[in-house]
């Protein structure tokens, strides 16, 4: 199945979740997740499947000054 993360179009298999997904592109906490402009909390990641067409972003937090 077709879906976008972070802006690149990827094929995944059906039913994957959104954890299984960040297994694929080795995500390296913290981040935040959002599938298709919503936020997900990390405790419906395992459970959040994604669907033919879905956007994914993997926000990572920004420091500095």
């Amino acid at each position: 199945m077709r879906v976008i993360v972070n802006q690149i179009e990827m094929q995944v298999p059906e039913n994957s979740s959104i954890d299984d997904v960040l297994l694929l592109i080795n995500a390296k906490p913290p981040f935040a997740v959002a599938i298709n402009y919503e936020f997900v909390p990390k405790t419906r990641h395992a459970e959040e499947v994604l669907h033919e067409g879905d956007e994914m972003e993997v926000i990572e937090p920004v420091t500095g000054g």
